[in-house]
């Protein structure tokens, strides 16, 4: 679009070959509590076991702290060898060959997975009271700017906007494809499956609110501890098939990372092969090899703070910026809006309207600057979950600047000679 703003695309890039690194031991969690999910082997005490017997987390087995490495955990090295075998030998084979084969057999059984935990998790007693909890507004919160924020902020990274995916999967597609269709399609496709999965989590969320006598708000959790901590204990409760729901649960969990994790991959391979001229296989083996080697960080004793500081600001100060910086780049400065609104109603069924334009100049740009305002206010002014501020500055803030700063020495080194190799079809 304008070689001033390459910088922006190699930004996203590094983004997601920072998040390829920690979300490949995520699926490797998965993958082994697929495997704990047959006799669940994690006990009564899901907590304990995911941090102690598990991840063997530093401070729990040697005193450490946040920020000291600890000893290797086989538990999830030998998981995380597995999920990049997978992944770069999908990636290996290509576009056509590798990726649409396995997306083919991923999405179709992931949704099938998906569709068998959903009508099991509502036939449970007590689903109806999670159904509730999820679909009933909550009139009193409803116009309050935080909650719209919030559900801006969760679709825009749902979609996985400022990763460079959609740039790299969008150079893949003919001149004259439908792009707003296209565009729709995904949305919506995301959108209900997000509403499948969340008909399923809050049934069972129910459930366990039934069974334990509480209330649905006292039973969910976030990110990992709803994954990893609350799943295993609503399993152990189950009437019948605990190990069944369990293996669907977690499978689902490792194909879905999977799936995602081939498609961030795919970014910095395909931005180091056309840069650079490189083949197939040694981008491949360059990129993909390197975020595998830096993975094994995530895989000590001491992975887990190191992930959940490298997560937290990659996505607070990499992709959120990352997409406020494209989208006032694109609108305001190479003021490409109309010429791209003129390309993409050429090749669509329909044309979009005045409102298109309005969200990228005027709507995201606020949404976004809000979020990055009271984001920063938050972390100058108390440190993120009471982490050392040596800690945060070497394992947050500098993750979040060298991908910045990798942006910037990726777009002034020259572009090798030679043809795009582009997949056919």
């Amino acid at each position: 679009m304008s070689k001033k703003t390459e910088w922006i695309g190699w930004w996203q890039v590094a983004i997601s070959f920072v998040i390829a690194t920690y979300y490949a031991v995520i699926i490797a969690w998965a993958m082994s509590y697929t495997y704990f999910a047959f006799n669940q082997k994690w006990g009564e005490d899901t907590g304990g076991f995911l941090m102690g017997d598990y991840l063997q987390r530093v401070d729990l087995v040697s005193g450490g702290a946040p920020g000291d490495i600890g000893a290797l955990v086989p538990g999830v090295f030998i998981p995380l060898i597995l999920v990049w075998i997978i992944t770069l030998g999908v990636l290996f084979k290509g576009v056509k060959r590798g990726i649409e084969i396995a997306n083919r057999i991923f999405i179709p059984l992931l949704v099938a997975m998906f569709l068998l935990i959903v009508i099991r998790a509502v036939t449970l007693e007590g689903a109806l009271t999670g159904l509730d909890a999820f679909f009933k507004p909550n009139w009193s919160e409803i116009m309050s700017p935080g909650v719209w924020v919030a559900a801006y902020g969760q679709i825009f990274f749902s979609l996985s906007i400022a990763f460079a995916i959609m740039i790299t999967y969008s150079s893949y597609l003919s001149k004259k494809s439908d792009i707003t269709n296209n565009a729709f399609i995904t949305g919506f496709s995301n959108s209900s499956f997000e509403l499948l999965a969340g008909i399923g989590v809050f049934a069972a969320l129910g459930f366990m609110a039934n069974a334990s006598g509480v209330g649905v708000s006292e039973v969910a959790s976030a990110g990992i501890g709803l994954a990893f901590v609350v799943f295993p204990e609503i399993i152990n409760t189950f009437p019948g098939m605990n190990g069944l729901f369990g293996v669907l649960f977690f499978g689902s969990l490792v194909l879905a990372g999977l799936s995602s994790l081939i498609s961030i991959v795919e970014t910095f391979v395909s931005g180091v092969q056309d840069k650079f001229k490189f083949s197939r296989r040694k981008a491949v083996a360059i990129g993909g090899g390197l975020s595998a080697l830096i993975s094994i960080l995530f895989a000590t004793q001491g992975g887990l703070f190191f992930l959940d500081a490298a997560d937290y600001f990659i996505n607070t100060f990499g992709i959120a910026l990352a997409g406020l910086v494209s989208v006032i780049a694109v609108s305001w400065f190479t003021k490409k809006l109309p010429e791209l609104q003129t390309h993409a109603d050429a090749v669509s069924d329909f044309r979009l309207g005045s409102w298109w334009q309005i969200c990228l100049r005027f709507v995201t740009p606020i949404v976004l600057g809000y979020m990055f305002i009271q984001n920063t206010i938050e972390n100058v002014t108390s440190n993120y979950e009471g982490y050392s501020t040596a800690f945060l500055i070497g394992s947050g803030w500098l993750v979040a600047i060298a991908a910045i700063v990798l942006g910037f020495v990726f777009a002034k080194l020259k572009w090798q000679k030679g043809d795009l190799d582009i997949p056919k079809n």
